[in-house]
């Protein structure tokens, strides 16, 4: 992370442009425990976002506690990419067709790969439904390429503690996948991806290191930062240019931050639902597989 440190030689000369500003869509609720903004989907502009896919922010908010059955989504199928679930407050209990099942909480992450297709759920856990609370998480889906679209489902559970911290001069840096400074992220990609949970103090000027190349987007979670003399608020995502090696942030108060950066799939994006695929015929495929069970199932 270049001209944190002091004393360390700034690295980066090529800023990467601030191109837009994504702003949520609206609201609203998946199933009845996520109550969801979305920022971006593969409706719009797949190229200026690829490998990303969706970005959903469910919260900031709280719930009663709840003696009857977890809030949540029952089964639902997922073809054609991953799904990044990171939670801030509360607690996720999830499960799918292979037969993973499990719980994660504040700094965890599920990185599952639906790849060929998978049928999962996603419920409060039920600890969190009897006790309520704050609850706040960011669901992610990034894009495969052709050749991965149909590989084989699988699961990736990085708690807290799998997740290594790059401190710097007024933050710090989660690294959740991809490399910043030497560290590496716990997350196995497809393709090359950076993502960086980050805080950042009132006051703090960084310039974080993004590969040239790479789509880049920084989204606000809480607080508000300045980039380029705009602001960026909560629920709100900073797109940058693919050409560039670097974005300065000032932070205007205690901040944190999703940093995304990517190495674009040239591919056809066709989205249908859960399903993405490259083309009409793939997503027809991808429903009548799923109506006829095809679908992962755990092994006999």
């Amino acid at each position: 992370m270049a001209g944190l440190a002091k004393g360390r030689p700034v690295k980066v000369t090529v800023m990467k442009k601030l191109v837009d500003i994504l702003r949520p869509h609206g609201n609203h609720w998946v199933g009845d425990g996520f109550p969801v903004r979305s920022l971006f989907s593969y409706q719009g502009d797949t190229d200026a976002i690829s490998p990303f896919l969706l970005f959903d922010y469910a919260g900031p908010g709280n719930f009663e506690p709840n003696d009857g059955p977890p809030r949540g989504v029952g089964q639902h199928p997922h073809r054609g990419f991953e799904t990044v679930t990171i939670v801030n407050d509360g607690e996720v209990s999830h499960a799918d067709s292979l037969g993973n099942s499990g719980t994660i909480g504040p700094g965890d992450v599920q990185w599952m790969t639906a790849a060929g297709g998978i049928i999962h759920e996603e419920f409060h856990s039920k600890g969190f439904s009897r006790s309520g609370g704050p609850f706040r998480m960011v669901q992610l889906w990034v894009n495969l390429p052709a050749k991965d679209k149909m590989s084989a489902p699988k699961y990736q559970a990085i708690t807290s503690a799998d997740i290594p911290t790059v401190a710097f001069e007024g933050g710090e840096a989660r690294l959740i996948a991809g490399e910043l400074d030497g560290v590496t992220g716990p997350a196995s990609t497809f393709t090359p991806i950076n993502l960086w949970d980050v805080r950042l103090d009132a006051d703090a000027e960084v310039t974080l290191d993004l590969p040239e190349g790479h789509n880049a987007m920084i989204a606000a979670l809480t607080g508000h930062v300045t980039i380029d003399g705009q602001r960026v608020g909560e629920a709100e995502i900073a797109r940058f240019s693919t050409d560039g090696t670097g974005a300065a942030v000032r932070a205007d108060g205690d901040s944190t931050l999703l940093v995304m950066t990517g190495e674009p799939i040239d591919e056809p994006v066709v989205g249908h639902g859960p399903f993405v695929m490259n083309s009409e015929a793939e997503i027809r495929t991808a429903i009548s597989d799923f109506n006829a069970g095809k679908f992962a199932r755990p092994a006999a």
